[in-house]
Order: structure tokens, then sequence, then C-alpha cells
């Protein structure tokens, strides 16, 4: 091979010495916890067709990614082939630069471009050929010493610079070399920068679960990698994968060092592979009810309660165990201030993982990462009151002529209904009947929340209804 780019941050980001590489990257994937596990508490049989990792010099960064590669050393021999997605630091580029070097070199080895997947992208007028923007890039190139440890000699590489682009030009490329389990898709960056200690953990956890919910709106004093994230969410949700976040820390505590300016890091996992086998995903007759179970109902509010308590540093509630938190469950969680007002609501309609991991995702969403709302801080916190409910199965209602139709088919008090259109999504829970009884008014604040008009309607309107079961924590008496 002519062309070879060489490795262009050994000895700074990593050891140069291809036995001491070996021994850090060692030692990084021994710190991971039960790596056959999911971090999250979920069952085995995860496959990840798309990781997200963080690309700062070993010592601030390796225990974090070494979360994500761990899930790829028992397929080994089976991936074949990364696409490899990272920010330009040095070399503006207009859309995506592919490079034209044959090879990528680090000192445990030569790494080969996959020319075949290459060609595909020659078309696109959104990527470039060319070996500047790669020269120095080191959010790529500190992947691949884990890459290589994890999988082997037995892959090919396509790495992608991202510069400036829209998420549909970096959805447009990953759509062209989707492929199938022989192919895995790393998205390098980094999360906040340079923010003290206790700012940079708000920001950071509200990003992540952001992208746990597949937000493509991402900006760059979140992440660094935002142009690639953007993108790589859209292809997510479009292909039904499976999201999991497997660390999140930062400089300060990976390193110890310093907390006035620290950068975040964090490892997700995206499945390809839903991880609910059929005897862990409950029948319908086993569906959490409040009058038979209230025990699962105090676990899920300690769970929430738990969760946002722990990531504003405070002491945490103690959790009560149950058999029912390990088996699949869709949840929202609502969050109300001390004067009964809105604080947070953030919830999945579909079961995607265990009940009480979607409890805990769902907690420190509504907390930290609804837009709507300021970030919930430490000081009220003992003021905020949670609602937790656990949704049923998503029953289709027929195509309605009009609003009136589709109005006189809902139940009032009963029913949370979710409403979709051409990209228009929504949803309301059936507590929302209590502020509007009206069949009409609840069907306008519904498309009103699905981005349309409230007096719109179109025939191929889908909609669909659920039931939830709710539990609360008891009331206090509300400030004045």
């Amino acid at each position: 091979m002519d062309r070879i780019r060489p490795a262009a941050v050994s000895g700074s980001f990593y050891p140069a010495e291809a036995a001491a590489l070996r021994a850090t990257v060692a030692a990084h994937l021994a710190r991971v916890a039960a790596p056959a596990k999911a971090a999250d508490g979920g069952p085995l049989g995860h496959r990840p067709k798309l990781l997200v990792v963080p690309h700062a010099g070993y010592v601030y960064s390796g225990d974090v990614a070494a979360n994500a590669y761990a899930l790829l050393a028992p397929l080994h021999g089976r991936i074949r082939r990364i696409v490899l997605l990272g920010p330009t630091h040095r070399v503006a580029v207009r859309g995506l630069a592919l490079p034209a070097a044959e090879a990528f070199d680090t000192p445990l080895g030569r790494v080969p471009i996959d020319r075949d997947a290459h060609s595909r992208l020659a078309d696109l007028p959104q990527v470039i050929v060319s070996d500047r923007p790669h020269a120095l890039e080191h959010s790529l190139e500190v992947q691949l010493p884990f890459l290589q440890t994890v999988l082997g000699e037995d892959f090919s590489l396509l790495p992608l610079a991202v510069g400036d682009a829209t998420p549909a030009e970096v959805d447009e490329v990953l759509e062209r070399l989707w492929g199938g389990d022989e192919t895995l898709i790393v998205v390098s960056s980094d999360l906040s920068h340079y923010l003290p200690y206790d700012a940079a953990r708000r920001r950071d956890l509200a990003t992540t679960q952001r992208l746990l919910h597949f937000a493509a709106n991402l900006h760059g004093d979140e992440a660094c990698g935002a142009v690639a994230l953007n993108g790589a969410m859209r292809a997510a949700q479009r292909h039904g994968l499976v999201p999991r976040l497997l660390d999140l820390r930062n400089s300060a505590d990976t390193a110890g060092r310093g907390h006035d300016r620290v950068v975040g890091y964090a490892a997700l996992a995206f499945d390809g592979v839903a991880p609910t086998p059929a005897d862990w995903r409950p029948s319908d007759d086993e569906a959490p009810d409040a009058t038979s179970d209230p025990e699962l109902g105090q676990a899920l509010l300690a769970i929430a309660r738990a969760e946002i308590a722990q990531a504003l540093g405070l002491p945490a509630p103690p959790v009560p165990e149950h058999p029912r938190l390990q088996r699949a469950g869709a949840t929202f969680v609502t969050l109300h201030d001390g004067r009964g007002r809105l604080r947070g609501c953030v919830g999945c309609l579909e079961p995607r993982d265990a009940l009480g991991t979607d409890v805990r995702r769902h907690a420190l969403a509504a907390a930290f990462g609804d837009r709507r709302f300021a970030s919930v801080s430490a000081e009220e916190l003992s003021s905020l009151h949670i609602e937790v409910s656990v949704l049923g199965p998503l029953q289709p209602l027929p195509r309605a002529a009009s609003a009136d139709d589709a109005a006189a088919l809902l139940r009032p008090g009963i029913d949370g209904v979710e409403l979709d259109w051409h990209g228009h999504h929504g949803t309301l829970l059936p507590q929302v009947w209590a502020q509007l009884p009206e069949r009409r008014a609840f069907l306008e604040a519904l498309l009103q929340k699905a981005g349309l008009p409230r007096d719109f309607w179109a025939h191929d309107i889908g909609l669909q209804r659920y039931q939830v079961t709710s539990f609360e924590e008891p009331r206090h008496d509300r400030l004045p």
C-alpha cells in the first residue's frame, strides 16, 4: 500500500509503544463491571449496531469508552466493517470527508480502508475525499486501538471526518452504509467542555437523556460530535434501535483533576435487536395494577426519586425490590412542583426495557431533559411531587373522516391517546382529561402538541389509545 495514514497522536493521547498500549487498553477493558451484562441491568442478548464513545486521552476517557467496546468481545469475527464518524478539530470541512489513504496505522498494526464502502458514497455531494482533515484528527484515531483489541485484525474501516453537515446529509450517508450484522457504526463525541463540575454533570445528564430519546437537534455546546450524532439518531430511530446508557462521567471523575473546568464523556449502545426475549415480556394479565400491587408503585416511585436525588448529589431513599421491576414495561414519569404546576413529563409508549430501568431513564429525563423547563434543582427536590404511569398496550383506532368523528371514539377519563401524521407525533396521558374533560378539547390539545393547528384534520391521521396504571406519591400541603 502506497498511501498510509500514520498514527498522529500516539504518545500523547495513548501510549506509542505497542506493548504498553496493549496493556493500557486491556486495563481499561478489565475495569468494566460485568461486561457480559447490560450496564442498565437489562437481560443478556443485546447486540449493538451503533456505539457512541468519547475521544479524549485514555487517562481521561478510556474507562468510559471501554464500557462500549467491551460489548464487542463476543462479536469477534462477526463484525467485519466499522463505519467510524467523528468531528473535525483542526481542518474545516463542508460535509463529510473520506480519506484517500488506503489504511490507517496505529502501534498495534494496520487497519485497511474498506474500498467497497468507500465507493458507495462516490455520488453523494456532501462527501469529499481528502486526507487533510484526517492527518492530525484524534477523534477517529483514538478509537482504533480499542477496536483492534476487541475485534483483532478481521475488520476493515470507513472513517468519516464530519464537518458542516445537516442531520439529513449524515443520515443519508449512514443509510448507504447500514448493512447487516457485519457492519458496526461508531460515533465519536465528547460532551460538554470546560464547565464547572456540577453544571457539567447536569448538562451531560440532560444530553444523554436526549440521546436516549433519539434527539436530532443537539448543539455543539452539548456534544462536540453533535453533527454526526444528529444524523445518527435519525438513522437509529428509523431502524428501531434500542438505546442504553452504559457510562457517564467527566474528567474530574476519571482523572481526578480540577472540578472547575471539566469535560464530559458518555458511552451509549444502540442495539439492533430488542433485548426482550419472550419469557421476559409480561402477558396482558400480568400488567401492573395499582389496586392489586401497591408495593410495585412504592418501588417505582422510590426509584424515580432516588435517581433524581443521586443526580443532584443528594442522599437517595432506599429502593425496595420487586420482581416486576425486571419485566418489560413502558412508563411516563410526571413531576409537579410544590404549587402543583407541571415541572416535567417524559416517557415512552411501548416497552423498550425492564420496568425499573425505564423509570430510571424517564425520571432523569423529566427532571433534567424536558426542554420546556429548567433542570430541577437540589433546593426544590423535597417539594417535588412524582407520579409514575405504567402504560398498557396500544390499540389502534379506526380512521376518522373528521375531527368530530375522531373525538367520538375517545373515552374521557380512560384513554391516553397517541397521534401520528406524516412526522407529527404527540400523546396525552389519561390524566389530562381532568383538565380537558370535553372530547373535542382533548383532541384539539393533542393536535397542538403534535405541532398541528387545533382545527386541523386529515383522513389519514393515525390514533392509538392506551390505558395507564398511575402511582403517585402522597400529596403534601402545597406552597401558598
